[in-house]
């Protein structure tokens, strides 16, 4: 933030909270012609007059208890634009501090599983429920809570993996992330025409019927632009990411519409490294999940 608007911030918030103060004062002060105190001020409705009584003692001091409360919070705590505050407190210090109680305290469950391989926590009942937690809490979100994926988002409950589905490959993704390199190919294979024959053969390549003379046509045209990735025969490079066409798993959706679409301005989905956020004994509880949901 510049030096500008923090000090707006700063004299913003000073003079408002001032002025509540002069404000409360101001509505005391006795002005001539008005009535005495306890006196009728000639306001009266359905009966009822006002008398012209002070405020009372609980409630003003109340009010100025707000003042001082304000004041003194934003001398200890940041509020006051770049001012941090004296007792130099951050979000980031608060949650890396209950990030490290919590370790403390919940570390040892899962150390006592960081000795054992994925497999065998995979058949363990107390590691599986520990991993479907952790699962519901940081994956769900994206692949849903039964496992089932969404679109751009893989399922995790069948035996299609992108980047392999071995324990040591699942726990890999989950630790550094993952990230899709599919280029965009659209000027590359001669504009729309180009990506629809492309699509055409790559939906045949899964047994669906197809127009035969635009698949034929994307045939030469997968050969030079997508076999380097896809393989020639269309089963995939796990190395790369790159996914098997030739079974009936779509990550991005089925469609013509869809498949046209990857083809012709790629698809670069991000899957986040959790290795710094979990560690690495709640990542291998959870690769143990992940793990399991696919060996039904």
């Amino acid at each position: 933030m510049s030096s500008f608007w923090s000090w707006w911030i700063i004299v913003i918030t000073v003079v408002n909270i001032l002025a509540c103060y002069w404000l409360i004062k101001w509505t005391m002060k006795s002005r001539p012609g008005e009535a005495a105190e306890g006196d009728v001020t000639g306001h009266s409705w359905d009966g009822l007059e006002e008398l012209n009584n002070p405020l009372p003692r609980w409630w003003l001091w109340l009010f100025y208890g707000t003042i001082i409360f304000a004041l003194a919070y934003l001398a200890l705590y940041p509020g006051l634009g770049n001012f941090k505050g004296f007792l130099g407190w951050t979000q980031e210090n608060q949650w890396e501090a209950e990030i490290k109680s919590a370790d403390e305290q919940y570390g040892p469950i899962f150390q006592k599983f960081a000795s054992q391989d994925i497999p065998t926590l995979a058949k363990d009942a107390e590691a599986l429920d520990i991993g479907r937690r952790l699962y519901l809490n940081y994956c769900a979100l994206c692949h849903g809570s039964d496992a089932g994926g969404a679109p751009g988002f893989p399922s995790l409950a069948d035996d299609a993996w992108m980047f392999g589905g071995s324990p040591e490959q699942i726990e890999a993704s989950i630790l550094n992330g993952r990230a899709g390199v599919m280029p965009a190919l659209g000027p590359a294979l001669g504009g729309d025409e180009g990506v629809k024959q492309v699509a055409a053969y790559v939906a045949s390549l899964s047994g669906r019927d197809v127009d035969p003379a635009l698949a034929e046509a994307g045939k030469e045209k997968y050969a030079a632009a997508c076999a380097a990735c896809h393989m020639p025969d269309g089963t995939g490079n796990e190395a790369l990411g790159a996914p098997n066409l030739t079974d009936k798993v779509w990550v991005y959706g089925s469609t013509m519409a869809s498949i046209e679409e990857s083809i012709r301005n790629g698809r670069q989905g991000q899957m986040p490294a959790f290795k710094d956020f979990l560690g690495e004994d709640k990542v291998r509880l959870l690769a143990a999940y992940v793990y399991s949901l696919s060996q039904k």
